[in-house]
C-alpha cells in the first residue's frame, strides 16, 4: 500500500520496536510544509512518534491539503478528498509503524486545524485526541457530513486573540460547538495574531503528556 501523502517520521529517542507508542500526526497551514510543524512538538519527540504529513497540492514555496474559493470557503470536492485521504493515511501509518491505535492524536494549525477538527468529527473515538490551533469547522461539515460522537475524544482548541485571518469570535464559536459535544474539551486564547506563541506550545505539550499518560495507566 502506497501512502497518500509525503511525510516525515520522528521516532522516540529510546525507541523499542516491541512497544506501541502514542503518536502525533501533524497537519500544517496553507503554504507551509511538514517541517514547519516539527518545532512545535520537539519537546514531545522523546515519548511520542511524530508523523508530519505534507499537503499534496503545491502552493508557492509550500503546500496545502485543499484549495479555497475564498478565505474560509474551501472547494468542497478538494476538502472531501483531503478528509478521505487523511483517514487512509492514518490507517497506513498505524499499520507501518509502532503506533498505539488507542493513542492517536492530530495536531493542526490553521488549515491543518480545520482538518483536525473535521477528522475528529468523522473518526470519533478512533482518535484519542486533537490539538487545533487557530481554525474552525466548516458549516457544510456540521450539516452535511456523517458525524461521529466526540464524547470520548480529548480536544485542545486555541486561538489568537488578535488573529487577523480568523477573528477571535471564530475561536469562541468553535469552542462553543465542541463544548456541547466533547466533555474533554479545553479552550484557551493567547495574545497573538495568526500564530502559535511559546506559551501556547508549552500548554499543549503538557496537555499531550498528561492525556497520553492517563491513557497509558487505564
Amino acid at each position: 500500500m502506497n501512502p497518500a501523502y509525503s511525510y516525515d517520521v520522528q521516532l522516540p529517542s529510546r525507541f523499542d520496536p516491541e512497544k506501541r507508542y502514542p503518536t502525533i500526526f501533524t497537519l500544517h497551514g496553507k503554504g507551509s510544509n511538514e517541517k514547519n510543524m516539527l518545532g512545535l512538538v520537539q519537546a514531545l519527540t522523546g515519548e511520542f512518534i511524530v508523523i508530519g504529513i505534507r499537503g499534496d497540492l503545491p502552493l508557492g514555496a509550500g503546500f496545502q491539503y485543499y484549495e479555497l474559493k475564498s478565505l474560509g470557503n474551501p472547494i468542497r470536492e478538494l476538502f472531501d478528498r483531503a478528509v478521505h485521504k487523511l483517514e487512509a493515511f492514518i490507517q497506513y501509518a498505524t499499520e507501518k509503524y509502532a503506533v498505539d491505535p488507542g493513542r492517536r492524536y492530530l495536531l493542526g494549525f490553521s488549515q491543518g486545524a480545520i482538518l483536525s477538527m473535521t477528522l475528529a468529527l468523522t473518526m470519533g473515538d478512533r482518535l484519542k485526541g486533537i490539538v487545533a490551533l487557530n481554525g474552525y469547522v466548516p458549516d457544510f461539515v456540521k450539516t452535511e457530513y456523517t458525524l461521529k460522537s466526540v464524547e470520548n475524544v480529548s480536544i485542545f482548541i486555541s486561538h489568537g486573540e488578535h488573529d487577523t485571518v480568523f477573528p477571535i469570535r471564530i475561536g469562541y464559536e468553535t469552542a462553543a460547538y465542541f463544548q456541547e459535544r466533547a466533555p474533554r474539551m479545553l479552550f484557551k486564547t493567547y495574545p497573538t495574531d495568526h500564530g502559535v506563541s511559546p506559551d501556547n506550545a508549552q500548554d499543549f505539550a503538557n496537555w499531550f503528556n498528561q492525556d497520553a499518560g492517563e491513557s497509558d495507566r487505564t
